[in-house]
């Protein structure tokens, strides 16, 4: 049983009928140090209905507890402190851990309910940046969260393969590009041109209605366009591609804009038949005045359509489609007025199911506090920062460990993995400036520090050379330095279900942090490999570390080296 119920139970027996076994588990809380207990009571919401004393309440109601399961329970001022039975506990988590390996922390709260998660996104011939690290990691790593509560993810890369940038990209093209170059550096020389254009632009408005023009041609099926446009797209996701293999990332579908091109006159046809489409400077818009939202723009003046209406045609395809139970968005938190908008333009159309399209907003990545922007070539290509990441780890492996094996396929997984679980230990909503150093750090709050912690408990397993813990009866641990971390491991499945709840995977990282440390301090304390009565015990504990540690590592998408 869960070790916070027992309490829960414990208590339910003895306060006032009208509190509520849920009103009791909101408010237990866990003590800063085991000397207080593993977890605490307080007594305050109890006064008024008991007309006593906090400190009173608590200490009479201590002595009616049952103390079955806990070493003992005991009231400190107005608080009642549970001490669970550190023996059977111990000996219930390691047993659970070895047996389910895996699937340790597995839940069904999703019924294999399908959920599309609308993720990475990179316009077609601009080069994956810094920028596109956030919204790839973050929705990799909660489909891989929600996986293990039982839901069915569906990872959308909805490519930005259709706009206005393509005009401009042709402009640029037909101006100063050349077939060779392009094929000699694909997206750097696309880069290049665009980039240009917009330079150009700012003292030659013209070129702005020339690319509107070509856009407008890819729009009518122009043969020409097109071929550029389909050639762009081809070269731009091979290069793509070399990231997403390095990152470990994978996709359902690659369905983008250009997908929804032959959807969305049926889209404009019901917004029109209810009533919805209203003409304001020539443009078509739905009105949300009424939502104190500014107006949804769904057809321009020259016909062209808009993102809103291509972002409804790809909600109400993904419905018809997936038949979700919820659909996410992995978007950064800028565009949080567009998805108000696309919610309410679907309730308005009668889709009540807009309820369930839930926008994963986050921050930026600055560097030296500047926001990177395409448009003014400020950008830090992510290959270029992967490979110094990589290089970093490298260097770092040599002076550790320079008889290592493998050391480059190591290092390759040290170094992405450094970049992917710093952007996933920070809350996603905040933004964070970059600093390459103190990410690929063996030592801190990173990503190395965790893997190469899993690294030790792997080699201490390996020096035991002894896999009789795994069928051993007897698991018990009292002593204290392995307690925080029993507690640890068993917390591992709440852990999972506030992660999905928040589509906060930094829950998932800072928590693998605190159990490496936890861990290292165990390390640190104990003579794991005595052989004595204990050895089976602690060699278990070792296990049920590095078992939760790799969990914990794959839910972020980063690999655990088994030697570093």
């Amino acid at each position: 049983m869960d070790s916070k119920i027992l309490v829960v139970n414990a208590l339910s027996k003895v306060v006032p009928a009208e509190i509520t076994a849920d009103q009791i588990q909101n408010l237990i809380e866990k003590p800063k140090s085991s000397d207080l207990g593993d977890y605490a009571f307080p007594t305050f919401i109890l006064a008024k209905s008991l007309h006593k004393a906090p400190n009173m309440i608590a200490q009479e109601l201590v002595s009616e507890i049952s103390q079955d399961g806990f070493e003992k329970v005991v009231n400190t001022g107005a608080y009642i402190n549970f001490f669970l039975d550190k023996s059977s506990f111990s000996n219930d988590i390691l047993h659970t851990v070895l047996k389910e390996q895996d699937d340790y922390g597995n839940q069904n709260e999703g019924n294999n309910g399908n959920v599309p998660i609308d993720m990475s996104s990179p316009n077609i011939a601009k080069p994956m940046s810094m920028g596109h690290l956030r919204s790839t990691v973050i929705g990799n790593s909660i489909a891989k969260i929600i996986t293990k509560l039982g839901y069915q993810p569906i990872k959308i890369n909805h490519l930005g393969d259709w706009g206005t940038q393509f005009g401009k990209l042709i402009v640029g093209y037909k101006m100063w590009g050349s077939k060779e170059q392009v094929e000699e550096d694909p997206i750097n020389n696309l880069l290049k041109y665009y980039v240009r254009f917009h330079k150009e632009a700012e003292d030659k408005p013209e070129l702005d209605d020339e690319a509107r023009a070509w856009f407008k041609k890819m729009e009518d099926g122009d043969e020409e366009a097109l071929a550029l446009w389909t050639w762009f797209r081809k070269l731009s996701l091979a290069e793509f591609q070399k990231i997403y293999d390095r990152l470990g990332v994978t996709f359902d579908s690659y369905n983008g804009e250009a997908f929804y091109n032959d959807k969305m006159d049926a889209v404009i046809k019901t917004i029109q038949d209810k009533g919805l489409l209203q003409e304001s400077r020539g443009a078509e818009i739905v009105d949300l005045s009424k939502l104190d939202l500014s107006p949804a723009l769904i057809r321009k003046t020259d016909g062209a359509t808009l993102y809103i209406t291509r972002d409804l045609a790809a909600a109400i395809y993904r419905k018809d489609t997936y038949h979700f139970v919820k659909s996410l968005y992995v978007v950064g938190s800028e565009q949080a007025e567009h998805f108000k908008k696309l919610k309410a333009v679907l309730k308005m159309m009668g889709y009540d199911w807009a309820d369930d399209i839930h926008h994963i907003e986050f921050g930026l990545i600055t560097t030296g506090g500047k926001k990177l922007s395409t448009r003014k070539g400020n950008v830090i290509l992510l290959e270029n920062v992967l490979n110094d990441a990589v290089d970093l780890a490298k260097k770092q492996i040599e002076e550790k460990n320079p008889n290592l094996k493998n050391k480059d396929e190591v290092a390759e997984s040290v170094g992405v993995g450094a970049v992917v679980f710093h952007d996933l230990k920070n809350e996603r909503r905040d933004s964070f400036d970059f600093n390459l150093e103190e990410v690929v750090r063996f030592e801190g709050e990173t990503g190395p520090y965790v893997q190469y912690t899993n690294a030790r408990a792997l080699s201490i397993l390996r020096k035991a050379g002894n896999t009789d813990y795994q069928t051993a009866s007897d698991l018990t641990l009292s002593d204290p330095e392995a307690w925080d971390t029993i507690k640890m491991i068993q917390e591992f499945p709440e852990i999972i279900s506030r992660a999905g709840a928040k589509y906060e995977p930094s829950v998932v990282a800072k928590y693998s942090l605190k159990l490496a440390k936890s861990f290292n301090q165990y390390y640190a304390h104990s003579k794991i490999l005595t052989d004595d009565s204990g050895l089976n015990a602690r060699l278990a504990l070792v296990k049920s570390v590095s078992i939760i540690l790799q969990m914990s590592l794959a839910l972020l998408g980063v690999k655990a080296p088994e030697e570093m």
